[in-house]
């Protein structure tokens, strides 16, 4: 993919000291994170802030001419080493988004807790983060030359106070350079790991949505809340409570994540782009199968296994850790294949997270029947924290639900929810209203 040329971002001097360009595949703009629009508006600032939908940007996207050229063997290798760095980055900060996810979640029950939904704070951080991410302007800055971004501010700042009168090219030159740089920070791969792989990951659908049906069955409590009967117009409320509290907090938090990178612009740091190519990129790859195959041996091979009793070291981290890549990986190509089908309804993200919450479902359900004894149900504990937690995403979901048109948002958001809900009461319901959920054997 030639997004700098696309773009009309200036090309850096070709020197011993450059590592050549990202080349990403042109079907990576595919992903929603990438393609929404920044969720802030903020008047006062002008025309910096553009706003157009998320069906806009996925038809200009697909209009776009491409380029027909017969590429060298110098891009083929750029081409290669950035899929291998980018996947290397969506391993690692899905490795580091699963176990934040599941580290918040411990913390988030306690006695008199006034939200007994452990997932709502995880959901709200990754979407807060995603917020912040999507407005950035300093992390990357130094990239494709986006340093001129600052250049045109402090010119058209220079311009405004010679000649207050003259606003127009003070404008032309802000929207223009803001767009360039959003235009190239989308195609690093540190920052596709970031909004794809830890928001991604940190953030969890199916998990909503599990909760969401354990309020609906009355079956959401924590030892400081027992569970008491209630009629079904209860259950119905508290159904729309998690539902409507976790989307309202989720939206919000997109939204102030947002603001506070505007907020923060004149202290956040950048990344130097010497380090980010020559060092990061390449001690990532290492790092990241590293960790993927470290967590494979020790849930192979556990450090207790020769003590006499069960095998519990490793316990609920580490079979989530095995399979919180496969479950990124998934959402990552499958937003490629599918978010580009419908402009008006995100095919690929809705089908992960359909998808996930019908697997989350029935590992839950075999938690409950003696099947493998402690590992077993460990290992299905780590498909629901690591698999179904990483294939799907609240984060990318509240950023499409935030840049569409209205109608489009109301059925892409509502679909999702009923879909879902609507299957985990079939796959658990069938189980519970039958002959209720007993207690889960997994011993963490």
């Amino acid at each position: 993919m030639t997004s700098r040329q696309e773009y009309g971002a200036p090309v850096p001097d070709q020197d011993a000291d450059y590592d050549g360009d990202y080349d990403l595949r042109e079907d990576y703009d595919n992903l929603d994170e990438l393609a929404a629009p920044s969720p802030v508006h903020t008047t006062h600032n002008g025309s910096i802030y553009q706003h157009q939908s998320l069906e806009q940007a996925v038809s200009q996207k697909s209009e776009r001419e491409k380029p027909h050229k017969k590429l060298s063997d110098q891009d083929e290798i750029s081409k290669h080493a950035t899929q291998l760095y980018t996947i290397s980055y969506l391993i690692l900060f899905s490795l580091l988004g699963t176990l934040a996810r599941l580290g918040l979640q411990a913390i988030n029950i306690y006695p008199g807790a006034p939200v007994i939904f452990s997932v709502l704070w995880p959901n709200f951080g990754g979407s807060l983060l995603m917020g912040f991410l999507s407005e950035d302007r300093m992390l990357f800055r130094e990239e494709w030359g986006t340093p001129k971004y600052h250049q045109q501010i402090q010119r058209a700042v220079k311009q405004k106070r010679d000649d207050e009168n003259d606003e127009s090219q003070h404008h032309i030159d802000l929207a223009a350079a803001k767009k360039k740089h959003a235009a190239t920070k989308k195609t690093i791969p540190l920052y596709i790991g970031l909004v794809t792989g830890f928001c991604g990951s940190f953030t969890s659908f199916s998990s909503f949505i599990r909760d969401a049906f354990l309020a609906l069955a009355n079956d959401l409590s924590t030892p400081s809340t027992p569970t008491i009967h209630r009629n079904g117009g209860y259950s119905l409320m508290a159904v729309l409570a998690v539902v409507i509290t976790t989307v309202s907090s989720c939206l919000s938090a997109l939204f102030i994540g947002a603001h506070v990178a505007v907020a923060l612009q004149p202290i956040t740091p950048t990344i130097p782009f010497a380090f980010g190519r020559k060092v990061l990129d390449k001690f990532v790859v290492f790092l990241a199968w590293g960790c993927w195959l470290g967590a494979i041996l020790l849930a192979i091979f556990p450090p207790d296994r020769y003590t006499g009793g069960p095998e519990i070291w490793s316990g609920r981290g580490v079979f989530a850790l095995v399979f919180a890549p496969v479950g990124c990986l998934g959402r990552f190509y499958a937003s490629v294949l599918l978010n580009s089908k419908i402009a008006s309804f995100p095919l690929g993200t809705f089908v992960v997270n359909i998808l996930g919450t019908v697997i989350l479902g029935m590992a839950y359900d075999l938690q409950r029947v003696p099947l493998g004894g402690v590992v077993g149900c460990q290992v299905l504990q780590g498909i629901e924290d690591g698999l179904c937690g990483c294939l799907t995403t609240v984060s990318t979901w509240v950023s499409e639900l935030s840049t569409m048109r209205r109608r489009h948002t109301y059925v892409y958001g509502f679909a999702s929810v009923a879909v879902a809900l609507a299957f985990l009461v079939v796959i658990m319901g069938s189980m519970f209203w039958t002959r209720g959920f007993a207690e889960t054997l997994c011993k963490h």
